[in-house]
């Protein structure tokens, strides 16, 4: 089955501060705040929603096709997704854009100052689903350019492919009616709660509104596992124990993968949460959103285990 993954593409560019924000900034001075911060060193990381979910994908053996735009310091993410089988053909380039990049600064006590600069993805990427089969194929339609997720969402309904609408952090950015149109018809609506009540509140549909939409709400809960909404039944899914908690940081998007890799292998949207439960475990036993690794064996036996 073909699987189109569309959204951002981005840069993570991460530093420490070996000591406190607070200690230098005067509080009677934040009206005309001027500081500087002399970070250990930066660590860059490969992250965007379409490139952490594709990777999750590529982990449990798929080929996933990304469709998303990147900037003219594209060709390190090039070859990383090359190297894991991931599709570059539908990127667009832009070559008088950097890739889209976060900067993230974080002090001794956690707390985090970042600037995050979209670059490439103010521009949608023009991919054309009327090559796409609706037969043999699954989208995501995951946060990235507003456009794209628009487009994508109408072209999908217009061509009877089913997708997955996932607006998360692009939230704000919608109105309910823009976000109505994009839901309905979806075959999966995904966020974690806190997104579900914001898109409660922004369409005025409460869940049995959003089911005449969609066919399924799936919500994830972080620790407390995720739930899955569907007509006449909801089921509550575990979160899968981990070796270790590093890093949370692009669970969700691990979670999605494993969700789609179910959804191929024809498997009930139950068992696909719980699926995407086992990825998102490994996930955070690594810092980063693509530096965890499994494979086929040791995920099948953490399915297995959590199955019990």
């Amino acid at each position: 089955m073909s699987i189109i993954v569309s959204g951002s593409l981005a840069y993570d560019r991460i530093m420490d501060f070996p000591g406190h924000f607070s200690d230098h900034i005067l509080p009677e001075k934040i009206h005309m705040l001027n500081v500087s911060f002399t970070v250990n060193g930066m660590k860059e990381k490969f992250g965007g929603t379409a490139g952490n979910i594709a990777y999750g994908l590529s982990l449990l053996g798929e080929s996933p096709l990304v469709v998303a735009t990147i900037g003219q310091d594209y060709q390190r993410y090039y070859n990383w997704l090359t190297q894991n089988h991931i599709g570059c053909d539908c990127i667009r380039i832009i070559e008088d854009e950097f890739t889209a990049g976060a900067y993230i600064t974080t002090d001794r006590a956690d707390n985090q100052i970042t600037g995050f600069n979209p670059g490439a993805m103010r521009h949608p990427s023009a991919f054309d689903f009327a090559k796409v089969s609706p037969n043999g194929s699954i989208a995501v339609v995951a946060p990235g350019n507003l456009q794209d997720m628009s487009e994508y969402s109408q072209a999908c309904q217009a061509r009877g492919i089913g997708y997955i609408f996932d607006p998360g952090q692009s939230l704000p950015m919608w109105d309910g009616a823009d976000l109505i149109r994009c839901i309905d018809g979806s075959r999966i609506l995904i966020s974690n709660d806190y997104e579900l009540e914001l898109i409660a509140s922004k369409t005025g549909l409460d869940r049995k509104g959003l089911l005449r939409l969609t066919g399924t709400i799936v919500t994830t809960l972080g620790e407390m596992g995720s739930h899955v909404y569907a007509p006449g039944r909801e089921t509550h899914i575990p979160a899968v124990r981990s070796r270790q908690v590093v890093d949370p940081t692009g669970a969700g998007d691990a979670y999605r993968a494993g969700l789609i890799k179910g959804l191929v292998q024809g498997k009930s949207i139950e068992q696909c949460a719980i699926m995407g439960a086992v990825c998102a475990s490994f996930c955070i036993e690594c810092y980063g959103t693509q530096e965890y690794r499994f494979t086929a064996e040791e995920f099948a036996e953490r399915l297995a285990s959590s199955q019990r």
